[in-house]
């Protein structure tokens, strides 16, 4: 009977806490579900201390975060839904640096990753909790649950809107103006209700195209940005260079607008949902270094922590969040290969695409001592070598194919 004791126990617990109202599962008592499993779980729990301390909720609250992460990885594709990779999240928070009693806010929250780590940054540097005010939308109902119990647990009070909503066709906080906003939208997501958007007031910078929302998603922070607000933003690499159905117009505004402050190149795999890189757009209506944009490539980052996933080691995060402080303060010098300071003049000479290979160059190569000459003499040898194992290869192959029929 586990299974109708713990639907009980939600039900009670919606009943105490009215935003939870309709929040909670209660199909626990479902006989498909494997009961002996469910009773190992609440087994895990039962000598646990908890009492209502900080202590034991961050622990409720890291082992809510731990159950998400791995069900998105087990989800693959589906998890980037609800799930942004810690590295990134840390990332970009290490770079905006959230303070006490600021406004966040995130467009398309998934299960409020971001909102948790914004709290623990100010809590790092203010030693309290509860220092923001938290914003958030969320289109699946699913994920829009998973949020508010995530934030819940922790204790934490958030706005995530009266239900689960598109964030274009109904924004739910249509007057905000937020000190930070952060988000990891859905990756050329489309369709997005463009024929219905036509004359948005969010379109400053003109109007996105039909078959891809990266510029929606990225007019609609800006349209609610406080005048000293900023923006991290996880995108696509198609959003730097981009110049189809009017991108590359609204990138240009954008940029001569002065809101860009930095961009980052990200390595492969760092995503249960795909393989491809992204980046991270920096945005601020209030930068210390008008005019320049910092470009960080960070694509040979990270170490694999599986076959097929990457994270962002703490060091690598602090060099990228120590890089930008650097630049902020106006003491950063340009890195071949990693980082490069750039104005809009060198930005126009580039047509307005934003990559920062383009703009920091290639790592200048180790000298290792051997001379050029006896270097290429080395590479002759070993392509002269290659050649003539593929000539034999080539006529392996095709004698093969002459003793099944083929004729040449």
């Amino acid at each position: 009977e586990i299974g109708m004791v713990i639907d009980g126990a939600m039900r009670a617990i919606e009943a105490g806490n009215k935003k939870l109202k309709g929040v909670l599962p209660k199909n626990f008592a479902n006989p498909d579900l494997d009961k002996t499993v469910l009773g190992d779980v609440v087994d895990l729990f039962t000598n646990m201390d908890m009492s209502d301390t900080e202590g034991n909720r961050d622990i409720l609250g890291r082992t809510y975060e731990y159950c998400i992460a791995k069900f998105a990885e087990k989800e693959g594709k589906g998890g980037g839904e609800f799930y942004t990779p810690s590295s990134i999240v840390n990332t970009l928070v290490a770079i905006l640096k959230p303070y006490a009693n600021c406004r966040v806010y995130d467009p398309c929250c998934g299960s409020g990753g971001m909102f948790v780590q914004s709290e623990k940054f100010i809590e790092a540097h203010s030693g309290r909790r509860g220092q923001m005010s938290i914003y958030g939308q969320e289109a699946n109902p699913d994920t829009w649950k998973m949020a508010i119990m995530n934030l819940t647990i922790r204790g934490m009070e958030a706005d995530l809107g009266a239900y689960h909503a598109d964030t274009f066709s109904k924004d739910q906080h249509s007057s905000l103006k937020a000190d930070f906003i952060m988000a990891n939208p859905p990756f050329n997501y489309s369709p997005w209700g463009h024929d219905n958007l036509l004359d948005d007031v969010r379109w400053k910078y003109g109007i996105p195209p039909k078959g891809n929302a990266n510029f929606a998603w990225m007019q609609h922070m800006i349209h609610h940005l406080s005048p000293k607000g900023k923006i991290g933003l996880v995108l696509a690499n198609g959003s730097l260079s981009s110049t189809t159905s009017g991108e590359g117009k609204i990138r240009q505004a954008i940029v001569e607008d002065d809101l860009v402050e930095c961009i980052v190149a990200l390595p492969t795999q760092l995503f249960y949902t795909t393989g491809i890189p992204v980046c991270l757009w920096f945005l601020n209506r209030d930068k210390k270094q008008k005019g320049k944009t910092l470009f960080i490539d960070a694509r040979e980052m990270g170490t694999m922590v599986s076959r097929k996933l990457r994270e962002l080691t703490d060091d690598d995060i602090e060099l990228i969040a120590d890089t930008f402080t650097k630049f902020e303060e106006g003491t950063l010098e340009d890195e071949k290969g990693f980082c490069k300071v750039s104005d809009l003049e060198e930005i126009k000479k580039h047509d307005f695409i934003l990559t920062p290979g383009r703009y920091v160059g290639f790592k200048p190569e180790e000298d290792d001592g051997i001379p050029f000459e006896e270097k290429m003499k080395t590479l002759t040898s070993e392509l002269d070598e290659l050649f003539k194992e593929s000539n034999e290869l080539e006529s392996k192959i095709r004698q093969s194919l002459k003793e099944i029929g083929f004729e040449f």
